[in-house]
Parts: structure tokens; sequence; C-alpha cells
């Protein structure tokens, strides 16, 4: 099985080749594509992750789905049927993994939920006793559950490393108004997701979302509550200060800290069972979440 690193679909105006995406001009709409690009550490790696970027989109789509009522999105169609002529002569290559959004200008913080503590909240804590600049209890081990989920912003960085940055500083950088909606919306999409998979054996430990405004209006954009935005581990051995089995990058990440890679570009390549793992783990995420068999 082979996977789709990028796009170059003839006829269509390449706007933009992000980590995972390629985005097409599609008049007022924009064509979303997502390819089987995996980006660890904030580095694109040069494998593909057959089937990845499918599993994306189908997870994607049932999460948009499910939290229509809670915030608006931009989605228009995740069908190649409701794309333009031109656009459906490239169905092989584009079904199971295209959206078809409304264009918004997207806000410059990415939006962060953090149920638990782990990866760059441990890191922080361990330093300060805090994240993002909100105090938490002592004693607390990686892993371990909050109090209660806490709003965890961050700077985009088009290259290099996203920064955890205060509320504080996001109300700075998009207005009072902006960042208390989103810290509320979000915090509304992570409780409902976190309450329905742990329902079916999984801990949504952390997520990011990204918003966008049209107008004055600001929507859900980009993805939400995938393998490649989230932290999935089994419910039933996910224990502070303990290893435990997931279903997202973190089986990748696990195995980049055992090498001596130093986290900078060129990313290594992975090894052929690290590649099939992961496509293993989002299919079994999709499975999951869904209820369904992945079917394109």
């Amino acid at each position: 099985m082979k996977g789709i690193y990028e796009t170059d679909l003839e006829g269509l105006t390449l706007i933009k080749r992000g980590k995972v995406r390629d985005i097409y001009d599609a008049g007022d709409r924009l064509l979303i594509v997502a390819t089987d690009r995996l980006s660890a550490f904030d580095c694109v790696f040069p494998d593909p992750i057959p089937m990845k970027g499918i599993v994306l989109t189908q997870i994607s789509r049932f999460w948009f789905e499910q939290t229509a009522s809670i915030v608006k999105n931009h989605i228009v169609s995740f069908e190649v049927s409701d794309l333009s002529p031109e656009m459906k002569r490239h169905e092989e290559i584009l079904k199971g993994r295209i959206m078809l959004v409304r264009k918004t200008a997207p806000l410059p913080v990415e939006c962060v939920m953090r149920g638990y503590l782990h990866g760059s909240g441990w890191k922080e804590y361990q330093k300060s006793g805090r994240v993002c600049g909100i105090e938490l209890p002592e004693g607390l081990q990686e892993k371990s559950r909050l109090p209660e989920p806490i709003f965890t912003p961050a700077t985009k960085a088009e290259s290099g490393h996203d920064e955890n940055i205060t509320f504080e500083r996001a109300e700075g950088i998009i207005g009072k108004d902006a960042a208390k909606f989103v810290r509320e919306k979000a915090g509304e999409i992570y409780r409902f997701g976190h309450d329905r998979l742990m329902e079916k054996g999984i801990v949504l430990v952390d997520t990011k979302f990204e918003f966008g405004k049209i107008g004055d209006e600001i929507i859900l954009i980009d993805e939400c509550m995938t393998p490649d935005s989230s932290r999935f581990y089994v419910a039933e051995n996910y224990k502070p200060g303990m290893v435990s089995e997931n279903y997202d990058k973190q089986f990748v990440r696990d195995y980049l800290e055992s090498t001596d890679w130093d986290k900078t570009p060129p990313a290594p390549k992975l090894p052929d069972h690290i590649v099939k793992g992961t496509t293993e783990r989002y299919l079994d995420a999709f499975k999951i979440i869904t209820g369904k068999e992945l079917e394109i």
C-alpha cells in the first residue's frame, strides 16, 4: 500500500502546501486535500503514512457533524461529487481525503485544550508548576488528570516549534472578545469529545483546535479531534507515570525520542515497522471513534 505524499492537480491553483494538507483555490471556497505526510516535532518526514489523510478527513467529518450545534464550522462538503468538473477529474486521488470549505481569515493562535498533563505541558509544569501561566496543584505526575480541562493557547509557527503562551498574551494577539469566545468553544468541544470517547474506552488527553473569521463571525476550521491534532490513549491502561497504549502520533514521537535525532530538519527516514504501525493505529482510531470500518 502506497501513500500520497503530495498532490499536483493539473488545472488547479495550489495556494499552499502545509505540513500535511495541500490547499487549492476553488473560487469563493478552498479545496483542502489531506495527504499522507507526517509531521512530528514540527518537522515533516520523508515517508508517507498510507491512508493517514483519509483517516484524518473522515474523523474530522465525524466530529464536525457532531459538534455543529456547539460552534459553526467551515465545511461546505466532503464529497467529490460536489466539486467543479475541473476538480472531479482528479477523483481517484481526492476521494475520501478532501474538504471543500468556506474561506476564512485564520486566527493566529492555536487553541489547545488539555485534560491531562502531557507533552510540552508536562515539561513546562516540571519547570514552573504552571502551564501557560495557569497554576496547577503540586505533586502531579506525567499524564495526571487535571482538576479541570485547561485552555493553553500557542502561537503558530510556519517553521520551527510553536510556542505556548498565556491567555493574556492570546488576548493581546486576537483581542479579548475573540480569545474569550475560542476558549469557551474549545472547552465545550473538548468536554463533548472527551465524554464520548471515554464511553468507547479512549482517553482524549489533549487536542488542538483552530478558528477563523468570516466578517465578525468566528468559526471552527482545519481539523477536529484527529490523531494528528490530539492524543488518544487506551483508558484501561492509562495511568499517571506509566507507558500507555495510544492511537495517535505519540507512537512516532516515542520512537523518535529513542533515537539520536535532534528534532531539527531534515527529519530522518522512518523504519517500515513505524510506518505500518502508525497506519494501523490511525485506522483503529477511526473505527473506535466512529464505530465503523473505513470505507472509501
